[in-house]
């Protein structure tokens, strides 16, 4: 075909140039030289998977001539952005890739592709990993900023990925939207869409391995260690992921210690374990953790094509042509630009959010995007739009009753509800204020959207076995912004905690067990003697008991292990050290999980950090705190044996007065102050600094903000300056 020849272009497209100024590849030639051979081997890949393919009509001419022209001629350049096949979510994003390249040839566009590294959340727990983890976001930002802007890329198709690293890569592509604004620049601003990996599979304990769990079970029933028995039993409930794995290797450690198996033995049935853990076709995992919560929000910023959000394989070849189509019909139209989406949909995102129940982890991922796209939001736009309406929880998502995101997109997929639309019907029904207005990648409205489907969820689809609720499951949901005299703000998951126990930790008294970073505390909540040592912290001075006795009205003579079993005497179990600057703010979800499967303790315990959790985190799990201990912050300042008093409802973490407590009163400690443990403080910031040096200096999280604004570089919050109202959007 002549590289002049458009016959071989969608008619739809065929006249579709970028309306802009400038155009990179005809005023600099050595773009012009250099590109055209990459797009080419591209098509030819694209050419070899398809070619067999019955529907697919052939891509024309791709001579470097075909391509130089259509530089020239400023067609529109897409840059597909792929992930890192180390990373069970990406598995397939070469094949993705090749059919978006083919369509956006036949639609008469130039494809290119580049993939950035997704670290995998669960494979860096527990371990130096987890240092880098949201380190990665920043840098997955800047990276995708660098190569889009230096290679003049008008649009983006993203395979969006797990964890943190959608929020990256909206970040970096909001950011060149935000600076391609600039009048000198001459060019046209950022479009792009989403789509997300398909959603893996949970596994089920080989009959095998069950059985050798049962007789453990009885062994530890024998030797009067009826708790560890039934942790194990409730661990089984749970479909077989990374998430639960982790479970089981604190509760065959507490095995192992009481010398109920050994360790060669424990070892192996963890080995059995994750063989049987994950599908072969990969997948973000099925539990509600940050990889769904971020496909639920970039699908909730209207950036993911309809029909394309809850996959449970890979994309086929029509669906791929189809978003491209998608993409290619919101260009010219700079109301679709990315800056614009998320200046509309923002509000709406913290709504669904909420609505449910999704990873805490958004609430630093959410202002990191916005800052990026140059708004000045921090968390408390977050907690004002949350405060303003209480959005009920309408998301009955489980891993133990059949009810994980896999089954979900099974749903989604046999036409039994619309995803994140559904949802959004559903608080349109229930008279929940959204931006009905905003408009979506798909052309359309969240109003028209919502319009075009009868019912939210199909009369087919028993409640019972729906995710997605058409009414409230109850009105706890969320993530709260907490306040406290010993620092700023925090945050508490209440969507992770049952009603019963938000109830039952509200107005409740704790007593903190210091810890200097995660380590310490793993060691502790996985040890068979967790409870022993507990009771014999040297801090629990008879004036103390007597005084925990008297104010909740418990017998003068209840001993402490009675005590601890009924919540008489609750812990926190405080872990400083770990915020953005000193270690990269790691994710705490072991801790969180041994806690989580710890009959005794997990009822009437909560967990307080400067770190962070994992989305799939349940329980009274407290973190972001700011300011971090490093930073002088009083988490830093804490020690055996200080009283924090826990008022949910009033949204307060306070350090109480121990004398005026003593004397049975619960108040407040009126100034927090470093002084008297001044020297204490300073010798925790040197351990930090020592623990610090484990991080390569190249991904320290130095300059950046604090968990108030998103952890984001200092260059960006400084540019973060357009302002933003959920009232006007």
């Amino acid at each position: 075909m002549n590289p002049t020849d458009t016959t071989a272009i969608n008619p739809e497209f065929a006249d579709l140039v970028v309306i802009e100024s400038a155009n990179p590849y005809r005023t600099c030639i050595q773009g012009l030289a250099n590109e055209p051979i990459t797009v080419q081997a591209l098509l030819k890949r694209a050419q070899e998977l398809l070619g067999d393919e019955a529907d697919f009509r052939g891509l024309g001419d791709y001579s470097q001539a075909a391509i130089v022209e259509r530089l020239a001629a400023n067609r529109l350049r897409v840059c597909i952005i792929q992930g890192s096949a180390d990373h069970p979510a990406h598995l397939f994003d070469h094949e993705h890739t090749l059919r978006a390249a083919a369509r956006i040839w036949q639609n008469g566009g130039v494809p290119f592709t580049f993939g950035v590294p997704v670290i995998c959340d669960g494979t860096a727990q527990s371990n130096i990993g987890q240092s880098y983890s949201l380190a990665s976001r920043n840098q997955t930002a800047m990276a995708v900023n660098i190569n889009f802007e230096g290679h003049s890329y008008h649009a983006a198709y993203v395979i969006a990925g797990c964890d943190k690293s959608p929020a990256g890569i909206l970040s970096g592509l909001a950011a060149a939207d935000r600076a391609r604004r600039e009048p000198e620049r001459g060019t046209a601003p950022v479009w792009a869409v989403f789509v997300p990996a398909h959603v893996l599979k949970g596994g089920s304990i080989p009959k095998g391995t069950r059985k050798k769990l049962r007789n453990i079970q009885d062994v530890a029933r024998a030797a009067g260690d009826a708790q560890l028995a039934n942790d194990i039993e409730d661990n089984c409930h749970y479909i077989l992921q990374c998430s639960s794995d982790e479970a089981f290797l604190a509760l065959l450690n507490r095995a192992v210690e009481c010398r109920l198996i050994d360790r060669f033995a424990a070892n192996d049935i963890l080995n059995e374990l994750a063989a049987a853990t994950c599908d072969d076709k990969g997948g973000i995992c099925a539990f509600n953790g940050t990889g769904n919560s971020s496909r639920t929000l970039m699908s909730a910023l209207g950036l993911v094509p309809e029909q394309s959000e809850l996959l449970v394989n890979e994309a086929p070849t029509a669906l791929v042509a189809r978003n491209v189509d998608q993409l290619f019909r919101l260009i010219n139209k700079p109301e679709y630009s990315v800056c614009e989406l998320l200046e509309h949909n923002y509000a709406n995102a913290i709504r669904i959010h909420n609505a449910t129940g999704s990873s805490s982890n958004l609430m630093l991922h959410m202002p990191c995007i916005m800052r990026h796209a140059g708004f000045d939001v921090s968390l408390f736009d977050y907690e004002r739009v949350r405060d303003a309406f209480a959005v009920p929880d309408i998301f009955a998502h489980s891993l133990t009753e059949g009810r994980d995101t896999f089954v979900l997109a099974q749903q989604a997929q046999a036409g039994l509800h619309h995803g994140m639309t559904s949802l959004y019907k559903v608080l349109h029904n229930l008279n929940v204020p959204m931006n009905w207005d905003a408009l979506t990648v798909t052309g359309k409205t969240w109003r028209q959207r919502v319009t075009e489907i009868p019912e939210a969820v199909s009369p087919e689809l028993p409640q019972e076995r729906s995710i997605i609720r058409i009414q409230p499951v109850r009105e706890l949901s969320g993530t709260d912004i907490m306040r406290g005299n010993f620092f700023s703000s925090c945050t508490l998951k209440v969507a992770g905690m049952s009603t019963e126990s938000y109830q039952r930790f509200n107005g409740r008294v704790f007593l903190v067990r210091y810890y200097d970073n995660e380590m310490p505390c793993n060691r502790e909540l996985s040890s068979g003697n967790l409870v022993d040592n507990l009771c014999q912290m040297p801090e629990l001075t008879p004036e103390l008991l007597a005084a925990l006795r008297r104010n909740y009205g418990a017998p003068p003579d209840e001993d402490v292990l009675t005590m601890v079993k009924n919540g008489t005497l609750a812990f926190a179990f405080v872990i400083a050290g770990q915020g953005p600057k000193a270690f990269g703010m790691p994710e705490l979800f072991a801790p969180s999980q041994y806690l989580r499967h710890h009959g005794v303790v997990e009822r009437t315990s909560m967990m307080i950090t400067d770190g962070r959790y994992s989305g799939v985190t349940k329980g009274a799990c407290v973190g972001h705190v700011v300011p971090e201990a490093y930073e002088g912050g009083g988490i830093g300042a804490l020690a055996n044996g200080d009283l924090l008093w826990a008022r949910l409802s009033d949204k307060r973490i306070d350090l109480l007065d121990r004398p005026a407590f003593l004397r049975g009163e619960l108040t407040p400690m009126a100034a927090v102050t470093l002084t008297g443990r001044a020297e204490l403080v300073a010798q925790r910031r040197v351990a930090i600094e020592h623990r610090q040096r484990q991080v390569a200096a190249c991904s320290i999280l130095d300059n950046v903000t604090d968990a108030e604004y998103g952890v984001v570089p200092l260059a960006v919050h400084r540019r973060a300056t357009t302002p933003w109202t959920a009232n006007s959007h």
